[in-house]
């Protein structure tokens, strides 16, 4: 649970069915697990992407790696110990060039690095459950470790619950001042005015947080160190460029007034990008398709005494050019890393290298991120596809690890070429005694959400007698792993 009290929330649906691949395009080759995630910490999510998940829209899927036909390894990069490549500095040469002098290069030097396709995974059939069932005030969740279900003399004793975080008693006591004067308002919870002035403070933010200038690179320690990407960033531009890009982080969930504001601009460059990259037919890119997977998050908006002034959470990247949007990258902010959900940009713009451009630009952003919350270090690209060549260029921004399919151990990624190239899926940790740390252990433990109660699914399913889901609720627990078992709350209808 997180610290202001929430919870996440998810529902399963497991992965039997095989869907079309959008790096392959085999038609029912592209196996996954999924859930809808109704919200979720941030915590949460970052735990989940340590283990293979990973979200489009609300959507959180996990590649059922050893059978679908290309598999997907996350793979994050050191974004504190990274140098840019020749190729790296050659794009960030252009960009400059082009802002400087307007020379526009004639053709596209990072062909094939478009990013992830929108159909990499079975995202058109998916859609919010037919009901949602949680709306309803977290406050209104009773915890049967701290509140007895009246409703069965088979309630579960405290010792057999998973143990309350200190915090949790808080949310089930009674809300003094509620309805005593009909003539008064309601009274609202301290925590939730605190959060909102939260808000309320870094939207204002955030129309300054990230300028067209990086933060100042770190002083040399000899004339012999090598240029930082911070300087390759800002290298050959004059202070008056021909053309002026500024960088702007805004919230897009909840949509901060900087994202309204120029919600429908955005829109359209997504609406480009996709039938001139993708080359999808004009009436695909919907407003609501690009809601949904690019605007619509389950994460909630958390700040921590150690974390980044902008908080966590999800955020658009917006590149202006002399006034208007031409790219727009797509973030994560979570406690540990930044992570690239998608980029599109202006297909006018394509020779400049976005892709490869906007990337860097990210790397830059969490070094600056990490100089005020020191924990937050790494930058994810989200899926290396081996089998896919097109998608091999993210393993160009090193030094950079992938994740083991088995003991979700990180590797880094000079040892996992060579086993990829002899098999596409490959258990990447050489210790074949390793193990799953977090494997499951006590499905017993696991949280579910039933008729607003939370209560280890020991106690539901002594409730529940004759239930038959328990295979399934072995599953997702395995694939969460012990630990987001204990957290995040699986509803149970």
């Amino acid at each position: 649970m997180a610290a202001g009290g929430s919870y996440s929330i998810v529902e399963y649906f497991g992965g039997d069915d095989g869907y079309r691949c959008g790096y392959c395009k085999h038609e029912k080759g592209n196996f996954s697990h999924g859930m809808w995630s109704h919200t979720m910490t941030v915590q949460d999510y970052q735990d989940l992407i340590d283990r293979g998940w990973r979200r489009s829209g609300k959507y959180v899927y996990k590649p059922i790696m050893n059978k679908t036909c290309c598999p997907q390894y996350t793979i994050r990069c050191h974004a504190l110990n990274f140098h840019p490549s020749k190729t790296h500095k050659k794009t960030l040469k252009r960009v400059n060039k082009f802002l400087s002098k307007g020379e526009m290069p004639v053709e596209r030097c990072d062909e094939g690095h478009e990013g992830e396709p929108m159909n990499s995974v079975h995202e058109e059939g998916v859609r919010p459950p037919p009901e949602d069932p949680l709306k309803i005030d977290h406050s209104e969740i009773q915890d049967i470790t701290t509140s007895l279900d009246t409703e069965s003399s088979d309630s579960t004793p405290r010792e057999d619950a998973a143990p309350a975080p200190a915090e949790k008693t808080s949310n089930v006591t009674a809300k003094p001042g509620k309805g005593a004067d009909p003539n008064r308002p309601l009274c609202r919870k301290a925590k939730d005015i605190r959060k909102e002035k939260r808000l309320q403070k870094e939207q204002l933010k955030q129309q300054e947080t990230v300028s067209s200038s990086p933060s100042p690179a770190p002083s040399k320690s000899s004339s012999n160190q090598p240029k930082s990407l911070e300087e390759f960033i800002t290298e050959y531009l004059p202070n008056d460029p021909l053309h002026r890009l500024e960088v702007r982080l805004v919230r897009s969930s909840p949509p901060s007034p900087q994202f309204k504001a120029s919600f429908d601009a955005s829109y359209q460059v997504y609406k480009l990008y996709q039938m001139a990259i993708h080359k999808d037919p004009p009436d695909k890119p919907t407003e609501s398709q690009f809601k949904r997977f690019l605007c619509d998050s389950p994460l909630e908006a958390e700040t921590a005494p150690d974390g980044p002034d902008v908080g966590y959470g999800s955020f658009h990247q917006q590149y202006w050019l002399d006034g208007r949007i031409v790219a727009v990258g797509v973030l994560d902010i979570l406690p540990s890393c930044v992570s690239s959900v998608y980029l599109y940009y202006h297909p006018d713009f394509s020779s400049l290298s976005l892709g490869t451009y906007s990337a860097l630009r990210e790397i830059a952003f969490t070094r600056q991120l990490h100089q005020q919350s020191p924990k937050l270090a790494y930058y994810y690209l989200g899926f290396y596809v081996h089998s896919c060549p097109k998608m091999r260029y993210k393993g160009q921004y090193r030094p950079s690890d992938l994740l083991c399919p088995e003991t979700y151990a990180w590797v880094s990624i000079e040892r996992c070429i060579s086993r990829l190239e002899i098999s596409v899926y490959s258990r990447l940790t050489e210790n074949a005694q390793a193990g799953d740390a977090l494997a499951l252990k006590d499905l017993g433990r696991a949280l579910v959400l039933h008729r607003r109660t939370v209560m280890p699914y020991a106690a539901y399913a002594r409730k529940r007698k004759g239930s038959n889901d328990e295979k399934e609720v072995e599953q997702y627990a395995s694939l969460v792993g012990q630990s987001c078992a204990e957290r995040i709350l699986l509803y149970r209808a």
